[in-house]
C-alpha cells in the first residue's frame, strides 16, 4: 500500500510517459463524459462533495486509478493506494485503524483498491464495517463483472461506474497533449505523421497507457536529428507494436470497405476470401465485438431460417470474444466466418421484415383485432376485447382459421421461404398451414 499526498507530487522525467502525463484535475481528464460531464451524476457527486463508497469497472487503461486520485483531489482526503495482489488483512486492518483516527479529528480517507476483484472474501469482508461506518471511503477498480467478483454485502455499499474504453479521438487527442504538454514530451521537437498517431490509437484499442507508452517507446527510439530533433519513421513504429502498419482507419471508408467485402464473401459462401477479410481486420487493430455483432446480423440477414443454427454460432463467438478478448479470439470468429459462409443461404426473414417495416411505416394506426386484443378487464370485455378469440391448442391440427392481421392487410404476404437447407422444410409446413386455413374457410 501508498499513501500519498496529492498536493506535493514532483515529476520526475525518467518515469513511465503515462504516469508524468496523470491528470491532476477533471478539466485534464480525458473520457468518461457520461460520469463526468456537466451534470452527470458522479460530476455531481464530486462538485456537491457528497461521494461515497464506489467500484469503477471497465477495462485496463481507461482511467479508473487516475480519476480515483483526481476525486481525493477534490476532496481534500487522505488517499491510500491498496494493492490486491500484495496486501492481506492484517494491511488493511492497519489501515483501518488509521483512517478511524483521521475521522475522529475531520480527515476523510479514501482507500483506492486496484483489481478488487483479486480481494478473496475474507479480505473483502474485512472492509464491510469500516465503510459502514464512514471511517473510510472505498474505491474499488475492477476489470471483471462486480456481480460475480464481489461480495454482495460490500457491493450493496458501493455504487458501481461503468468506465468506457476510450475512443480513437480521445487516445489522439491524448498523444497530441503527450507531444506539448512539458511533462511529457514538450521539451523536445518531435516529428510523427498524423497517420502514424492515428495508428497507435488503433492499436492501443481504448487503452490510453498502451497508448503512451508505445509514443513514448517510438520516439526513444526515433532518429535523433542535428538540431535535436526526433523523427518517428513508420518502420520504427512497426518494430514498437510488434506488427506491419496495414492500411486501416476504424473511423475511415477503409473499415466500411473490409466489413462489406467480409459480409459479401460469407454471402457468396467464400470461406477463403471471408477468413482473408477477417484477418486484415482483425491483425489492423479491428474491435473483435464489433466483427462479432456483425456476424449476428449476417446469421439472420443472409442465412436466416435456412439454418436457425448459425443465429446461435454466432453470439457463441461474440460471449467467446468477450471471454478470451485478442488475440485468443480470432479463431473463435475464424470458426464462425467458415460456419457462415459454407451454411445454407436465404434472405426471407430479411426481405420479409422489410416489407412489413414498409407496410408498418405508411399504416401505423392499424387496429389491433378485437379477437387477439387481451380483455383483462370488465369494460375491455364490454367492447369485444378478445372475443372470437381461437385457442389453437384446444384444436387436433394446433391450427385455426382466425385472422391475426389487420383488415386492411388482409392476406398479405411478408415471409416466403426458400428451398434452401432447413428452409426448404418451413417452405412445406407453411404450405401446408395455408392450404388448411384456406380449405377450413370454404367448409
Amino acid at each position: 500500500m501508498e499513501q500519498l499526498s496529492l498536493f506535493s507530487q514532483e515529476i520526475n522525467l525518467s518515469s513511465p510517459l503515462a504516469s508524468r502525463l496523470r491528470p491532476q484535475t477533471l478539466d485534464d481528464y480525458i473520457g468518461q463524459e457520461h460520469l463526468i460531464g456537466k451534470g452527470k451524476v458522479l460530476r455531481q457527486m464530486l462538485d456537491t462533495d457528497r461521494i461515497s463508497s464506489m467500484i469503477f469497472w471497465g477495462p485496463p487503461g481507461v482511467g479508473k486509478t487516475t480519476l480515483a486520485r483526481i476525486i481525493a483531489n477534490m476532496t481534500h482526503s487522505s488517499f491510500i493506494d491498496f494493492s490486491a495482489v500484495t496486501s492481506g488483512i492484517r494491511e488493511i486492518k492497519d489501515v483501518m485503524k488509521q483512517a478511524e483516527n483521521d475521522r475522529m479529528v475531520g480527515m476523510k480517507t479514501i482507500v483506492f483498491v486496484d483489481e478488487i476483484h483479486r480481494f478473496n472474501k475474507a479480505q473483502q469482508d474485512a472492509f464491510l464495517p469500516y465503510v459502514e461506518k464512514g471511517s473510510i471511503i472505498l474505491i474499488g477498480a475492477t476489470t471483471e463483472n462486480p456481480s460475480f467478483e464481489i461480495n454482495s454485502a460490500l457491493l450493496s455499499r458501493c455504487k458501481v461506474f461503468v468506465l468506457q474504453a476510450l475512443t480513437g479521438l480521445d487516445i489522439q487527442k491524448l498523444l497530441h497533449h503527450a507531444l506539448t504538454d512539458k511533462r511529457g514530451l514538450g521539451n523536445t521537437t518531435i516529428y510523427i505523421e498524423e497517420r502514424l498517431l492515428n495508428a497507435i490509437a488503433v492499436f492501443a484499442n481504448g487503452d490510453a497507457r498502451t497508448a503512451l507508452n508505445t509514443l513514448d517507446m517510438a520516439v526513444l527510439n526515433g532518429e535523433i536529428q542535428p538540431d535535436g530533433s526526433i523523427v518517428v519513421k513508420e518502420e520504427v513504429l512497426e518494430q514498437c507494436i510488434g506488427k506491419k502498419m496495414l492500411l486501416y482507419d476504424r473511423d475511415g471508408e477503409e473499415h466500411y470497405n473490409l466489413i462489406s467485402a467480409l459480409h459479401k464473401s460469407m454471402r457468396n459462401s467464400d470461406p477463403d476470401a471471408a477468413i482473408y477479410w477477417l484477418a486484415r481486420m482483425l491483425e489492423a487493430g479491428e474491435d473483435p465485438l464489433y466483427v462479432a455483432r456483425r456476424l449476428i446480423r449476417f446469421a439472420s440477414e443472409d442465412v436466416g431460417m435456412a439454418d436457425s443454427q448459425a443465429l446461435q454460432v454466432a453470439v457463441a463467438a461474440y460471449q467467446a470474444c468477450h471471454f478470451n478478448g485478442m488475440p485468443e479470439c480470432n479463431v473463435n470468429l475464424a470458426h464462425t466466418v467458415v460456419y457462415l459462409s459454407m451454411a445454407p443461404k436465404s434472405n426471407a426473414v430479411y426481405t420479409g421484415y422489410l416489407k412489413a417495416q414498409a407496410d408498418a411505416e405508411k399504416m401505423l394506426a392499424e387496429p389491433v383485432p378485437l379477437q387477439i386484443r387481451n380483455g383483462v378487464t370488465e369494460l375491455m370485455q364490454e367492447l369485444h376485447y378478445g372475443e372470437g378469440y381461437q385457442y389453437a391448442h384446444d384444436t387436433k391440427e394446433k391450427l385455426t382459421t382466425m385472422e391475426c392481421l389487420p383488415e386492411s392487410l388482409k392476406g398479405k404476404e411478408y415471409y416466403l421461404p426458400g428451398n434452401q437447407g432447413h428452409e426448404a422444410e418451413v417452405k412445406e409446413k407453411l404450405v401446408k398451414i395455408k392450404e388448411f386455413r384456406k380449405a377450413a374457410e370454404l367448409t
